[in-house]
């Protein structure tokens, strides 16, 4: 994700219509943000500037787009910097599983933190799920040779993703992230389908790990 100058903000005082405001606030509401971040992003694309919450919407639209094909819902979102979605679990009732991508900034370092998160209380499910969690770590060390960059809580998985190169498009960025978890769903998924045969379970897990490597695998 190509990064310029970090932009700072500053408080400045204007004056505007009773009627400019309304309008503001609309948009602001409809786009669950504030009032001032939203006088900035009217101002920033009048003024042709790239600004962070741009770059933002333009990796989650890309998210958005390959995601929702595959039958992901897209959920209200929190807040600028976060997106929310949710698919069904191929298990007896179809649990729902929700999955929270939020973009971060470390320096130069695109980053993200993805959270897993099954709200369930079945002890079966959850057990069989932290075993999933645990064998999708095993394979990221020994086939992805990545560091440890995750936690597992019952019923919860967080993952921090990075980028290899820093000058990657945004574009690329948001459809390297929708890759990874469309494989993390996959592997789920197909982790569950063969329960009652945990060596298979194993087996066809891993070549759904190798074909996201072969394809847009490429965030750490």
């Amino acid at each position: 994700m190509r990064r310029g100058q970090s932009q700072e903000k500053s408080v400045y005082s204007l004056v505007l219509s009773d009627e400019v405001i309304r309008a503001v606030d609309r948009l602001a509401y409809q786009m669950n943000t504030s009032r001032s971040n939203m006088i900035n992003q009217i101002l920033a694309e009048y003024t042709s500037l790239l600004t962070p919450q741009k770059r933002m919407e333009t990796v989650f639209s890309e998210i958005q787009n390959l995601l929702s094909d595959t039958g992901f819902q897209l959920l209200m979102k929190p807040s600028d910097s976060m997106l929310s979605l949710r698919q069904a679990l191929n298990y007896k009732y179809n649990p729902t599983v929700r999955y929270s991508i939020e973009l971060l900034r470390s320096g130069a370092e695109a980053k993200v933190r993805l959270k897993v998160i099954l709200r369930s209380q079945n002890q079966t499910l959850i057990h069989y799920l932290n075993q999933f969690f645990s064998l999708w770590q095993q394979l990221e060390v020994k086939v992805g040779g990545i560091g440890k960059r995750w936690s597992i809580e019952d019923t919860k998985y967080v993952r921090e993703l990075m980028l290899p190169d820093e000058n990657v498009s945004d574009e690329d960025f948001g459809q390297m992230i929708a890759s990874y978890i469309q494989a993390l769903d996959q592997g789920m998924n197909t982790f569950f389908d063969y329960l009652e045969d945990p060596s298979s379970a194993v087996r066809s897990t891993e070549a759904v790990y190798r074909d996201y490597l072969s394809g847009k695998g490429g965030l750490v």
